[in-house]
């Protein structure tokens, strides 16, 4: 038998900006974005907190460390969406209140790096330890 959920998912798919449109010109409340960036923190938090208390169940070990990269490279991240959100909704720039407009974008493109760079070394540990 053969199923249509498929098929269905990409009529959905293609209607979805459709439907993203009318909803943002029928209403005037906060914008598309602002709610997704909003419902991403709580999202961000449960991947901080799962992934140390993987990295912990996991006692070290390669596949440990990695995990314990990965789970600091969420927090980086986190705290970089939380800046995001602060500076977008009430334009409360973190960086650039306490280090100044330079070394403010300075520290925020670090951020940045160190998230992606903890996120695959960690990934990259695991998969060498996936290997053996």
């Amino acid at each position: 038998m053969k199923t249509k959920t498929p098929y269905l998912l990409a009529v959905l798919f293609c209607l979805l900006p459709g439907l993203s449109w009318a909803q943002e010109h029928a209403s005037h409340g906060p914008s598309e974005a602002e709610i997704f960036g909003l419902l991403e923190l709580p999202f961000l938090l449960i991947a901080i907190v799962f992934s140390f208390m993987t990295a912990r169940n996991l006692k070290g070990g390669k596949f440990g460390s990695g995990m314990n990269l990965l789970a600091w490279g969420f927090l980086v991240m986190a705290v970089g969406h939380l800046h995001m959100q602060m500076d977008h909704l009430f334009g409360y720039n973190l960086f650039n209140n306490i280090l100044g407009s330079t070394i403010g974008r300075y520290a925020w493109f670090i951020a940045l790096i160190l998230t992606w760079g903890l996120s695959a070394l960690g990934f990259f540990k695991i998969y060498k330890a996936s290997k053996v």
